[in-house]
């Protein structure tokens, strides 16, 4: 990819923008958060409505000039609408905790209680973890996954809700590889008399292209990324009734941000357009048939998998029992150094540091959209144990670069 205009003005980000590509072309993106994205979405996402105010929303806007603008923010709205059911969509937050951020303004008091999963158990930073604000402006509890499963635990969340006594339960997690029963979690909020936020930032291409049951009009607002399995512009999405519409309205502007990132918001509406497409959903199906190959393989390699396997894009290595001296931050390193890139990650009933934990996330949205198919994501999955048997062999990690340079080249990135 050229940056030729970059270059004239800066070329020390220009040669970082450039070797950026050259990573990602070269190594295999397992982030189960990360994506690469359409040309159409990076050509949006670098136009001129980054030079554009646009605070307010469609046809009500505080500055002039705003017709093109109301125009791509319309667009994102309908497609949102179309792709997910929803009534009201607001897609201008600047990311999922920024989406999540809005509703917990349109609905809380400071001191309020919130309910949500524990981060170690596969929760989020912005569901109410004490370095958030969240964990900051309110009364948070959470609740946890059964340790010997790796499931939830539905009935020890409704017996915490009638003890908790919450005003917004949150549902919908950043590493959880199970298919969320949302009514069973409505059902409590409902028992107690709490909202129920349902933030699908990990799974919100998954939902769209229904792989996965969605929470619109289950739970009282879903919220979102928009830059994971849904290949859009990076950014977050709230999704509501009519009835709090106007609340989030508020609570993201002026409550929470000021004028959107119209660019963005450009980038969502693209990537939208392409999650309408029927191609859209046979990608979000072999996505996660990858995902599921390659815990299988895993499996099959020693591996302990929490839950025992995965519904969705991601599969949550426990390495406790298959290589007790190996930490999730040893693999992770190791991982990186052949040329897989991945994350170290808490599990459940954790008992090393948060900051070097046990296990390790993998996901396959970014493969699948390179082109790999499930015989490819078994070969990852063999390549990934011949590191971790061997994580300070030098060697290995060498042959192993190797085979990746070769799957890159076999699917290829931007050609």
């Amino acid at each position: 990819m050229e940056h030729d205009h970059v270059r004239e003005v800066d070329p020390d980000v220009a040669d970082a923008l450039e070797g950026e590509i050259d990573r990602q072309r070269e190594t295999l993106s397992m982030i189960a958060s990360e994506n690469h994205v359409s040309r159409a979405v990076l050509d949006a996402q670098g136009s001129a409505l980054t030079n554009k105010y646009a605070e307010g929303y469609p046809g009500k806007r505080y500055y002039g000039g705003c017709r093109y603008a109301d125009e791509v923010e319309q667009l994102a709205i309908d497609r949102a609408k179309e792709l997910f059911g929803a009534e009201h969509v607001n897609v201008q937050p600047h990311s999922g905790t920024q989406a999540n951020q809005a509703v917990y303004f349109a609905v809380l008091e400071p001191g309020d209680r919130i309910l949500s999963l524990d981060l170690t158990h596969g929760g989020h930073l912005s569901h109410g973890h004490p370095a958030n604000f969240t964990g900051q402006l309110y009364e948070v509890e959470q609740y946890e996954v059964d340790t010997e499963t790796g499931y939830i635990d539905y009935e020890g969340l409704a017996d915490l809700a009638a003890e908790f006594d919450p005003d917004v339960i949150v549902s919908g997690y950043s590493a959880y590889p199970r298919e969320v029963e949302w009514e069973r979690i409505q059902e409590v909020a409902e028992s107690v008399d709490a909202y129920h936020l349902a933030d699908i930032a990990h799974i919100t291409g998954l939902v769209a292209a229904d792989v996965h049951a969605s929470p619109v009009g289950v739970a009282d607002f879903v919220t979102g990324s928009t830059h994971k399995t849904i290949r859009a512009g990076r950014g977050g999405i709230v999704m509501t009734s009519d009835e709090h519409a106007d609340d989030v309205d508020s609570a993201v502007f002026p409550g929470g941000q000021g004028g959107p990132l119209m660019h963005n918001v450009a980038g969502k509406a693209v990537g939208f357009k392409e999650a309408l497409e029927p191609e859209f959903e046979a990608y979000a199906e072999r996505t996660v048939a990858n995902a599921r190959a390659l815990g299988e393989r895993l499996s099959e390699h020693g591996f302990s998998l929490v839950s025992g396997g995965t519904d969705n894009h991601l599969v949550l290595v426990d390495l406790r029992e298959s290589h007790p001296e190996t930490s999730g931050g040893d693999a992770e390193e190791a991982l990186e150094e052949a040329g897989i890139v991945c994350n170290a990650n808490t599990v459940p009933g954790e008992t090393r540091s948060a900051f070097d934990p046990s296990g390790i996330r993998a996901g396959t949205p970014a493969l699948t959209t390179r082109g790999f198919d499930e015989d490819d994501l078994r070969t990852v999955a063999d390549l990934i144990a011949r590191v971790i048997d061997a994580p300070d062999d030098e060697g290995v990690k060498s042959e192993v670069r190797e085979e990746v340079a070769d799957l890159c080249a076999a699917n290829p990135l931007y050609e």
